[in-house]
């Protein structure tokens, strides 16, 4: 699954540390997450979306079954 987390991050000036702080995740959630090795639970997503204001769907692109060997 893609993802825009880094690109929503960087625009509002935050730093990974500081989004992880805000979200109540590491760092390394972060970085795992931007470089779509890891996939958040639907509570961080719906955390993510309110924290940005926006939609999940703004986050993430999901692009079916052929998307998810990376």
């Amino acid at each position: 699954m893609k993802n825009r987390l880094r690109e929503l991050r960087e625009e509002r000036g935050l730093t990974q540390e500081e989004l992880a702080k805000a979200l109540g995740v590491t760092r390394q959630t972060i970085i795992a997450i931007e470089r779509g090795k890891y996939d958040p639970s639907l509570r961080l997503a719906f955390k993510m979306a309110r924290f940005f204001n926006v939609r999940i769907e703004d986050i993430f692109i999901y692009g079916g079954e052929k998307d998810e060997s990376g």
